[in-house]
């Protein structure tokens, strides 16, 4: 079976996970743990534990167990009171953090109790913040980071962090290395900023995948095309750069689009193959996209089998 690691965190990453897992891969999900906004912020602050939120959302992306239990975990508090808008799954991750010693441990828990397929890593044990260094001084927190991007010019951590002991194993071991859709600066980059993430992606023999946002970010990657955020993530990336990426490539309803441009100020992110090519990155175009109640989402059956014809066509 073909072993794949995902790095990312936030909506994106869970979108192509709920694909990935209907197909016989080994996924390894590694997930960045900096969020300081809403409930996770909250539980961050007032226990002085690791983000919680994305892992909550990936475990419930991933659970194959009953249906009510998932839907306990997904169930977000919404009367006022110190519960307000607390989802039920980051309370009990911040409560098994105390019960199990370690997130990691936590998570691993979580996964038996929804019959999760794969495994779930968030990338370090510790409590970190990003922090966006720029000519005006920095941004602290992965919410002024986000909303200050065009003056950054360095993402980092407010101290150097050690990863999670497994994830440098299952780098090296990877058969697919893949970096999901969801925010660039404060939801991917934050993994490649940790040098031992780094150091394990220049020993793997693993291919590099990004799977391309399908549309901007405002803030974040306002104007972006598919070369830019490549050119992101292999600025941070070192040594290594992006292999291939996954992109759609089939247009999207003008109703849509104007919808998107004029209330949430988001452009579709388009493929400029001659700006990509340069950067020798290999581009698998195709339909990705599905849309729901007018939104646009990767659908997540068709980008997950796109990346088992991958790996299935480079044996």
């Amino acid at each position: 079976m073909k072993k794949v690691v995902v790095f990312g965190g936030g909506t994106g990453l869970s979108c192509l996970l709920s694909g990935l897992k209907m197909f016989p891969m080994d996924v390894t999900t590694v997930i960045t743990v900096s969020d300081n906004g809403s409930s996770t912020g909250v539980l961050k602050a007032e226990l002085n534990i690791p983000a919680v939120g994305d892992v909550g959302k990936v475990l419930i992306s991933m659970a194959n167990g009953d249906k009510d239990l998932i839907k306990l975990m997904g169930y977000r508090f919404k009367k006022g009171g110190t519960l307000h808008n607390h989802p039920v799954r980051n309370i009990i991750l911040a409560a098994l953090i105390d019960i199990k010693g370690s997130l990691t441990e936590a998570t691993a828990y979580m996964c038996k109790l929804l019959n999760v397929k794969g495994t779930i890593l968030p990338l370090t044990e510790e409590k970190v913040e990003l922090v966006g260094e720029s000519i005006h001084g920095a941004y602290f927190g992965e919410e002024e980071v986000s909303q200050n991007i065009k003056y950054i010019q360095k993402v980092t951590y407010d101290h150097d962090i050690k990863i999670c002991k497994e994830i440098h194993q299952r780098i090296i071991d990877a058969d697919l290395i893949i970096f999901s859709p969801g925010s660039l600066y404060t939801s991917i980059i934050p993994h490649l900023i940790a040098p031992e993430v780094r150091s394990a992606l220049e020993q793997t023999k693993a291919p590099i995948m990004y799977v391309s946002n399908l549309v901007t970010q405002p803030g974040e990657t306002d104007g972006y095309h598919v070369s830019d955020h490549v050119g992101v993530l292999n600025r941070y990336l070192g040594e290594r750069k992006v292999d291939i990426v996954l992109a759609n490539s089939a247009p999207i309803d003008e109703r849509i689009v104007e919808i998107y441009k004029n209330t949430e100020n988001k452009t579709i992110v388009e493929i400029d193959y001659e700006n990509v090519e340069p950067q020798e990155a290999e581009i698998i175009a195709s339909r990705l996209f599905c849309i729901e109640n007018d939104s646009i989402r990767h659908d997540a059956l068709k980008t997950a089998y796109k990346i088992f014809s991958y790996l299935m066509d480079r044996d």
